[in-house]
């Protein structure tokens, strides 16, 4: 039985700082120039809609005033969590189309809803050319979301956002992996004091694409299910240009296909969400070509006429002594097939470091194991206590 595609437009721009003074970014366009080129059709996908986001309106915000945006990137958020809760409630496939990066806490934060209504922990595999890390923690100011959206969704920054409806982090430190970024990634050191799991290009290329997805699904074996993040920047600007923040030293299109084809040949993928596609940079829609037919090629195990329906691994994990990963019982349903000999070192990951760690606020909730079953749906949270390919356009719309 194959499983059905939904596809949902997020055309948010809120998450970034603007090209120029007198602009606005381009990535909200990029899911009308996605389904131009026939993106559903190919796919068979149903039309989940558009969820319009709110005026990009920096108005008077300044460097130390938080993140810009941060009412209107909440507040769409959870309209995005109900939107993906309701496509997975009808047991399909969730292709979110972008925007900017700051969809990812909509998606964040769904997967916490569900993983607190199946009693377990959802992952998030994070496939980008920038890791996204900046926090009040490793930056003098923050302000654009789409360059903070990992920190936020692993519980560091303002409550507003990294706190929606009182949970965080909508996921732990140890159920991420991130893909793709460059190897001199300005808080890759950062990642590594968190116990963020990291294959940046150079390793992503030596051990393949194929074996890189099989390696990730390794390490969310504990998780009972997992999301996937991707932005196209993770590209090499030679072959994707139209981005906001063009980064030499990327992936091409081909191993782009083959991993998100290996992430999502699993019942345990729970969706995927596209972003940073801007289509100002793209005049004649080539790059837009391109983007589809590696979509439409990727999530062919999706759609194949044997696809498993999505399946979350029951709940019901023992932590496991000694670091600080958890063990299923034996009774598990069967995990995705992963390699007999490791691919890389293991990774040890303890929790997060001094200077990065959160703590739960008032109102906040922790994103560990909930118990007994529940919709997708909102949930009330009760109060706490406690080598160069080509030449790249310049970096205009970088963000801030």
């Amino acid at each position: 039985m194959m499983r059905r595609i939904a596809v949902l437009d997020a055309p948010t721009n809120l998450g970034l700082r603007p090209p120029t003074a007198s602009s606005v970014p381009g990535c909200g366009k990029a899911p009308g120039a996605l389904r131009d080129h026939g993106l559903l059709a190919r796919l068979r996908a149903r039309d989940a809609g558009c969820l319009t986001a709110p005026r990009y309106d920096p108005g008077d915000w300044r460097p130390g005033d938080g993140v810009c945006h941060a009412p209107e990137i909440s507040a769409y958020s959870v309209a995005l969590a109900d939107r993906i809760g309701a496509i997975i409630d009808r047991g399909e496939f969730p292709l979110v189309l972008g925007g900017d990066c700051s969809v990812l806490l909509g998606s964040a934060l769904a997967m916490h809803r569900l993983g607190e209504a199946v009693g377990g922990r959802i992952g998030l595999v994070f496939v980008d050319g920038h890791s996204d890390f900046r926090h009040p923690g490793n930056a003098s100011y923050v302000g654009a979301a789409a360059g903070e959206d990992l920190a936020l969704v692993t519980g560091r920054g303002q409550p507003d956002l990294a706190a929606i409806e009182g949970r965080r982090p909508y996921f732990r430190d140890i159920d991420v992996v991130v893909l793709g970024i460059r190897a001199q990634d300005e808080y890759r050191l950062d990642l590594q004091a968190a116990g963020i799991t990291t294959r940046p290009v150079p390793a992503l290329r030596a051990e393949g694409a194929a074996r890189t997805a099989q390696w990730a699904h390794e390490q969310l074996v504990d998780c009972a299910g997992y999301w996937v993040h991707i932005d196209v920047d993770v590209l090499d600007p030679a072959v994707m240009p139209a981005v906001d923040a063009p980064d030499p030293g990327g992936i091409a299109f081909a191993e782009l296909e083959i991993l998100l084809g290996g992430l999502v040949d699993t019942p345990h993928c729970l969706g995927v969400e596209l972003t940073v596609f801007d289509p100002d940079y793209d005049p004649d829609g080539a790059y837009a070509a391109e983007i589809v037919n590696t979509v439409v090629a990727g999530l062919a195990p999706v759609v194949a006429p044997d696809a498993v329906p999505p399946r979350l691994l029951p709940a019901g994990p023992t932590p496991r002594p000694g670091n600080g990963r958890v063990q299923r019982p034996a009774t598990r349903v069967p995990v995705p097939a992963v390699a007999t000999d490791p691919i890389g070192p293991p990774a040890v990951r303890d929790g997060d470091d001094d200077t990065a760690a959160w703590l739960p606020e008032p109102g906040e909730k922790d994103a560990g194991p909930a118990v007994g079953p529940g919709s997708l749906r909102r949930v009330a949270v009760p109060e706490m206590d406690g080598g160069p390919l080509g030449e790249a356009p310049p970096a205009t719309g970088e963000p801030a």
